[in-house]
């Protein structure tokens, strides 16, 4: 029998460093794989009346989910409904289904524990074609994944070193949404680290700070250039001068997008002062938790506030914050939960540079 394949790759998440376990698929097993294999097992059934049967199931499936059933296949798994929104009174209709319905599938004991006793594993080697980027932190600010433009950045990684002045050797950041800007201004550049004076791109809105970051370098001095992306996206510190709701300055969303996903519609602020807003996905609820941060991963931070839905929310400050309160509109709550969900790793964060005098 063949062996489950896995292999380490660097979680850019933790401090210290460590590794999560990535699944390697052989192959993609289809419908006519599948109906070949289950002929295999019993030849009484053709792979064409398998391939009929299995189409039959899914019909049959779905039209007992519509009807308003939970479905068991029995000894491997359970499919049914579940809702996520806001309701302001219980007599309200339901949101938009494609907003609020979801299919969940669950996978049942038995069958996931008769493939943990019979898996057998195969470890593949790691892999490490190039410059490797693991960390980036703004050492001014002490925040990781941070674009400030007084800041400097300190990248962590392995094979980093290389030669600016050299031909195909280059650190480039590129705004999601447009902008590039090959960087220039470095301090000491080694094989596990490189620090650079960030020269930042402007993007086509003010909004949209999202960065990628590349190392590419030519090892050999000849040949096509290896290039490492970062895997997490980089946020630019974003300047509000104007905290009425008139501007909509946008916060929390996705450079690629035409519209922020979320916009400051006013607030409360006695000082100039440079806080944090960030988005949780909660992952037992599946729905979003907004709140206020200071500038330290372990400082103060405000109360939580839950988002299930587009719609005005107000985010209390914390002690020893200017900021009293921060209402914002949240306006593409499933765009938000998806960029936070599955870009983020399930949390996303703007550093805010609030200025009470304006500029």
């Amino acid at each position: 029998m063949a062996k489950i394949q896995w292999r380490p790759e660097v979680n850019v998440l933790t401090v210290p460093q460590s590794y999560k376990i990535r699944f390697v698929p052989r192959d993609s097993a289809g419908t006519d794989d599948l109906a070949v294999a289950m002929n295999e097992e019993n030849s009484n059934y053709s792979v064409e009346d398998v391939k009929t049967m299995l189409a039959l199931q899914e019909r049959v499936a779905q039209k007992k989910l519509l009807s308003g059933d939970q479905v068991t296949i029995d000894g491997m798994l359970t499919i049914g409904f579940s809702f996520t929104g806001r309701l302001d009174s219980p007599d309200d209709p339901l949101p938009p289904v494609d907003e609020s319905l979801h299919v969940n599938v669950r996978v049942l004991q038995p069958f996931l524990r008769e493939i943990r006793q019979q898996a057998r594993f195969e470890k593949l080697p790691m892999i490490e074609k190039g410059p490797v980027i693991d960390s980036v932190e703004d050492t001014r600010l002490h925040l990781a994944d941070v674009l400030y433009s007084k800041g400097v950045l300190d990248l962590g990684g392995t094979n980093l070193s290389f030669d600016p002045e050299e031909e195909g050797n280059e650190c480039v950041l590129e705004g999601v949404g447009s902008g590039r800007k090959v960087q220039a201004q470095f301090g000491p550049i080694t094989d596990s680290g490189v620090v650079l004076v960030p020269d930042i791109p402007n993007q086509n809105e003010p909004w949209k700070n999202e960065y990628t970051l590349s190392i590419s370098t030519r090892p050999t001095g000849h040949g096509s250039p290896h290039t490492g992306t970062y895997r997490r996206r980089l946020r630019s510190v974003l300047k509000i001068t104007d905290l009425s709701g008139e501007t909509g300055a946008g916060i929390l969303s996705n450079s690629a997008a035409d519209a922020p996903y979320v916009t400051l519609n006013g607030g409360e602020v006695g000082a100039d002062e440079m806080l944090r807003v960030q988005a949780v996905f909660d992952i037992r609820n599946d729905w979003l938790l907004l709140s206020l941060l200071g500038m330290t991963e372990d400082g103060p931070a405000g109360e939580t506030v839950t988002v299930t839905a587009d719609g005005e929310y107000t985010l209390l400050g914390f002690a020893g914050s200017a900021m009293s309160s921060l209402t914002v509109n949240v306006a593409d709550y499933a765009a938000l939960l998806d960029l936070v969900r599955d870009q983020y790793y399930g949390r996303i964060v703007d550093v805010l540079d609030v200025r009470v005098g304006g500029e």
